[in-house]
């Protein structure tokens, strides 16, 4: 995007043949038409967004296959986690929006106080106008599409940009939102920097980007020139900490599903571990006894295991194999992009895996003395998208959630904080700005206008000149 973006990792670029490019007199024209049909009112009314949200729902029923298709070329993604993480999870979004919308819409009636009487106040949500949604790699098809619930949803139009750097799943979205959508209110814009550029130069209502924080930046300074706001949903590096009072058969597995989903290139996998220092081996032994009922003795041979996107980024994280010791995994192969799921320790917290966002399938773990010591090397790092903390104490649970700052986090299980429709998702400081799904997705299109309705039947003098001390005390036991 304007140069890719992985949830937070470093981007990638393809070469003009690999997608198609709009110049930039069409995408000028593109947004253009986009806001006349806003300035219409068409999108509006009740009726049209639910329509949307319904077609948008028929698209992913009908083209349920062509969408699995599309991930398994990008990215190698097996099925279950196709569906899981992307097509299903888009229908239960959908899903909770068309159910919830009409009580979204409706005024927010809100207490008027004795001065302002008689009147009445009513908050009401508006839609902004034309929004951009530029997209990451990982998870192509959903990250794209989830914050287009949440546009339509308001009453907005949407520009959606893919990441050219999973083609497959671009040019899919560029064939079927044209024919499930209104052509006026919803297009997709194919390409790469160039085209990101120029739509970074156009003036939108609201940019919504994924990917990782050194486009955060450029898109938040393009932005600046419009005074548009912007909704960065960047990564960092989730930490997972494993106390001693732990049920480590489950934390094992649910480190692991977490962490291995999509090949590791998830926002919010696990980036590394802190365990107590009494647990390191029996958690590693977990660990690949995990891996291995999970992707089998080779995991290459595994139908339940992804691939890395790219040569590029294979190259990335193969380098980051020699920052600790391979106690699993650590193969490699470049011609199938493949990594072993690998487990490192004794590694060091300045070394290259630990210097950025891992966003591929290595796991570091590291040993602490305790909680408070695991406590005190996350809050001397950015403030991550997600943590996890695995304990059966429920003090212990409650110290870590206080004393650290996250964009979410969850006890005893990993990733799994994204599902519910009613938390919000989204990170804090370097991880991110702002949240989505559910209403906080309509929340974050809409504008929140206040509205106070006064009759004229009555009109008190109080307020108007001449003032006098008279008017002066009343003024002061009213408000």
């Amino acid at each position: 995007m304007i140069a890719r973006m992985s949830l937070a990792q470093p981007t990638t670029t393809t070469t003009p043949s690999e997608q198609p490019a709009s110049d930039d007199k069409e995408i000028v024209e593109t947004v253009a038409r986009l806001r006349r049909a806003f300035d219409s009112g068409v999108t509006r009314p009740l009726e049209w967004r639910l329509s949307q949200l319904k077609q948008f729902a028929a698209m992913l029923r009908d083209n349920e296959p062509a969408m699995i298709e599309a991930l398994r070329q990008d990215l190698g993604k097996p099925e279950f986690e196709a569906w899981i993480g992307e097509i299903g999870f888009l229908m239960g979004d959908v899903s909770y929006a068309i159910k919830h919308l009409p009580k979204w819409l409706k005024p927010r009636k809100v207490k008027t106080p004795l001065a302002a009487q008689p009147a009445k106040a009513r908050v009401y949500s508006e839609p902004l106008g034309v929004v951009l949604i530029i997209a990451p790699w990982n998870y192509p098809i959903q990250l794209a599409l989830a914050p287009l619930v949440g546009a339509l949803a308001a009453g907005n139009c949407a520009v959606i940009k893919p990441s050219e750097v999973a083609p497959a799943s671009s040019a899919l979205m560029a064939k079927l939102i044209p024919k499930y959508f209104d052509r006026d209110a919803v297009v997709v814009v194919e390409g790469g920097v160039p085209e990101t550029t120029t739509l970074l130069a156009q003036r939108f209502d609201h940019i919504f980007y994924t990917g990782n924080g050194t486009v955060g930046r450029i898109v938040m300074e393009a932005a600046a020139k419009h005074l548009t706001p912007v909704t960065l949903e960047l990564g960092g590096k989730s930490p997972a900490i494993v106390d001693r009072d732990v049920d480590l058969d489950v934390a094992a597995r649910r480190i692991v599903w977490g962490k291995f989903f999509n090949a590791g290139q998830t926002c919010v996998a696990p980036d590394y571990v802190l365990v107590h220092e009494s647990m390191e081996q029996a958690l590693i032994e977990r660990l690949r006894a995990t891996l291995r009922d999970f992707y089998g003795d080779d995991p290459k041979q595994s139908p339940n295991y992804a691939r890395v996107v790219n040569k590029r980024h294979h190259a990335r994280l193969s380098r980051l194999l020699d920052s600790g010791e391979k106690v699993v995994g650590g193969e490699t192969d470049v011609e199938s992009k493949y990594i072993a799921p690998t487990v490192l320790r004794n590694v060091d917290p300045g070394s290259p895996a630990m210097a950025d966002e891992i966003f591929g399938p290595i796991l570091p773990v590291l040993t602490v003395p305790d909680v408070d010591a695991a406590i005190r090397f996350i809050n001397e790092r950015p403030k991550p998208l997600a943590l996890y903390v695995f304990t059966r104490d429920k003090d212990c649970a409650a110290r870590v959630l206080e004393r650290t700052s996250s964009g979410g986090a969850c006890v005893n299980d990993a990733v799994s904080h994204l599902l519910p429709p009613e938390l919000p998702f989204g990170g804090v400081g370097p991880s991110g700005m702002g949240a989505y799904h559910g209403k906080a997705g309509f929340d974050t299109f809409t504008h929140k206008k206040s509205v106070l309705d006064k009759p004229t039947y009555v009109d008190p003098s109080l307020r108007y000149p001449p003032y006098g001390s008279d008017k002066l005390k009343w003024a002061k036991r009213l408000i």
